[in-house]
């Protein structure tokens, strides 16, 4: 499913017009984009919870090359699932 789809599985199940239920989707999409960039979790009770993990620097190789390098330290966003989601996949 892309954005599309997903705006419209909102306005299906909620009622809205496919505009406002654009607006929320990506009103959600603002948030979780800015509340992560803080460095802040976002803990949704059942789904699960949006946060963020360090990267230590390790070393790597460039595959053409086979010249050894540094990756740097760098923030990631992640996903976990909660209960709920997760027994709904099985």
């Amino acid at each position: 499913m892309n954005k599309t789809g997903l705006v419209n599985g909102v306005a299906e199940k909620s009622g809205l017009t496919k505009k406002d239920a654009e607006k929320a989707v990506n009103a959600f999409l603002d948030v979780v984009t800015e509340t992560l960039g803080a460095k802040e979790a976002i803990n949704l009770t059942g789904f699960g919870k949006f946060e963020t993990r360090e990267r230590a620097e390790r070393k790597g190789h460039n595959p053409s090359t086979g010249e050894e390098l540094i990756i740097p330290a760098t923030t990631v966003p992640a996903f976990k699932a909660g209960k709920q989601l997760k027994q709904a996949v099985k």
